[in-house]
């Protein structure tokens, strides 16, 4: 995949913005069989971008130099740690499980609560996971293709995986217990604002060269979520799997 576009996918589960409303045609053989209504929430998903989203994210890159704009990605990103420990201990990745908590306490002492991503400067990478693919793992099929409300491509799997994953994210309970009211939203903008800074020339030259950009966004959100799931390795029972079809 071209380094472009791996870029846009490591963000597209953050991004509220990929919609447009293009030209309709049958894609059964994309396990898509609401399409029409996720072509639908896909333009509303892609107007609130427009409008909104993109020119706040543009606003962002512009005024913010982009150090301080890598601090706040490190901050944020550490913040997820705990999420992704979980995962990784649930889906029996121990020696990523060790990545993810050395990882963690190596930006949090070293890196100023997370604000310097000094791990990776040594060699500990970062890598993500959810609760969506933990399940993928365990076997669970990912269902149709599904277009959400403002959190963009997904499917049942997935979505389900979101919601256990808020309520597994130490965050939730620090900001109610101890936080605004607005911290919670405030730390899921600053993730979708800085997540769509980094990719708005990708996502615009794939709005202005994709023949259908609805299918085309769908084809590369599932194929970088069977590559997440895999952990970037060939298994074979993690691949999606739709009714009566093999593979992709």
């Amino acid at each position: 995949m071209p380094a472009s576009l791996s870029r846009l996918c490591r963000v597209l589960p953050l991004v509220a913005v990929l919609g447009l409303g293009a030209c309709a045609s049958s894609q059964t053989a994309e396990n898509d069989p609401i399409e029409g209504f996720n072509r639908g929430v896909f333009a509303v998903n892609d107007a609130l971008d427009q409008a909104v989203i993109r020119p706040v994210a543009y606003g962002y890159r512009e005024a913010i130099p982009e150090p301080i704009r890598d601090r706040v990605r490190d901050f944020v990103a550490n913040l997820a740690s705990p999420v992704i420990l979980l995962n990784d201990l649930l889906q029996g990745e121990f020696d990523r499980a060790g990545t993810t908590f050395t990882r963690f306490w190596i930006n949090t002492i070293a890196g100023v609560g997370g604000l310097v991503d000094i791990a990776s400067s040594v060699g500990i990478k970062r890598h993500t996971e959810d609760f969506g693919q933990t399940m993928a793992t365990w076997g669970a099929g990912e269902g149709p293709y599904l277009v959400l409300p403002l959190l963009g491509p997904s499917n049942p799997r997935d979505a389900i995986g979101k919601v256990v994953d808020i309520f597994t994210d130490p965050m939730t309970y620090i900001f109610g217990a101890h936080g605004p009211e607005w911290g919670p939203y405030a730390l899921a903008g600053t993730r979708i604002v800085d997540g769509r800074s980094r990719i708005i020339r990708e996502t615009d030259d794939l709005r202005r060269n994709s023949f259908d950009y609805y299918a085309t966004i769908r084809s590369i959100y599932r194929q970088q979520r069977a590559d997440e799931i895999a952990n970037g390795r060939s298994k074979p029972g993690v691949k999606p799997s739709y009714p009566g079809q093999n593979g992709n």
